[in-house]
């Protein structure tokens, strides 16, 4: 069983910057595939960003350019660092690490943190 905690969250203003963290405990992270998600109110979970094991990164294209996925394997921590901040940027952030062997696939999420960007 995996633990994902999720901190950094809070409110900032336009423009202003973030870092998450995501600290994983319970078993080591190397091989999964870990990202980020958010969900805003009255609206569907989205993905942010995504990196492999080995540190490719996948972006959506509303925060490409801004935002930047990073992981410590060693630490077992994943990073999301948040530039250029915007309104609709605001939401809940999610850590997620996914993992698929055969015949099972390994889904784990965290709590949530809340980024607030106000204009």
């Amino acid at each position: 069983q995996v633990q994902l905690v999720e901190s950094g969250g809070g409110s900032v203003q336009d423009g202003g910057s973030l870092r998450l963290s995501c600290a994983a405990s319970g078993s080591t992270l190397g091989t999964y595939v870990m990202g980020w998600y958010r969900q805003a109110p009255g609206k569907q979970r989205e993905l942010v960003a995504t990196i492999t094991s080995g540190g490719t990164a996948n972006y959506a294209d509303s925060v490409k350019g801004r935002f930047t996925i990073s992981r410590d394997n060693a630490k077992n921590t994943m990073y999301l660092q948040m530039n250029s901040l915007k309104p609709e940027d605001t939401a809940v952030y999610y850590c997620n690490a996914q993992k698929i062997v055969p015949l099972y696939k390994y889904n784990y999420w965290g709590q949530g943190t809340q980024v607030t960007v106000s204009s």
